[in-house]
């Protein structure tokens, strides 16, 4: 069964670049645009119904831990564990959690220089095999941004690749949805 269709009312917040934003709105969604190198990571718990998305730039604090306090998202081992505690907050299960990827692509990196869509790929890969945890769905790599969106009324997450006019990628669809 295809989850319900949007009515209209729903209310639409964007996640900048190294931010996320995590809810239990039934009638928000959210939304990050421009994922080149960067990674959009949606989590998503259908009990709950509650879900955030994460805007991350780069792959390891370590380059600079003054600007990972200050701004935790810019990474992915600090803004995943963010993202996740703010969901366990508003009462998502990390079992049920249904966790969708997207971006890190190579993006305008001279020949594959510093490859950062890719490193941040395996960041995240190694973060979630020590923890245990399992990615749902991803679009990620290539060379063409994104635009993600993550419907919490629904669970349904979609991708818009630049370059294709009107064609969205329903990466996933909450099989909880009636």
């Amino acid at each position: 069964m295809s989850p319900p269709a949007l009515t209209g009312i729903e209310h639409r917040i964007i996640v900048g670049i190294a931010e996320m934003t995590v809810a239990n709105d039934p009638d928000v969604i959210l939304a990050t645009y421009s994922l080149g190198s960067c990674l959009g990571v949606a989590i998503f718990d259908p009990v709950a119904k509650a879900g955030g998305l994460l805007h991350v730039m780069l792959p390891d604090s370590g380059i600079d831990p003054a600007k990972a306090l200050e701004h935790p998202c810019m990474f992915v081992d600090t803004g995943v564990p963010t993202l996740f505690r703010s969901a366990y907050q508003r009462g998502a299960d990390k079992h049920r959690l249904l966790i969708t990827v997207a971006g890190g692509a190579d993006i305008l990196d001279c020949g594959g220089c510093f490859n950062i869509g890719e490193r941040n790929g395996e960041a995240l890969r190694q973060l979630f095999q020590q923890h245990g945890l399992h990615v749902h769905a991803t679009d990620i790599g290539g060379t063409v941004n994104r635009t993600m969106q993550l419907h919490l009324g629904t669970g349904q997450v979609r991708v818009k690749t630049s370059g294709t006019p009107g064609e969205t990628t329903i990466l996933c669809k909450n099989s909880t949805t009636t």
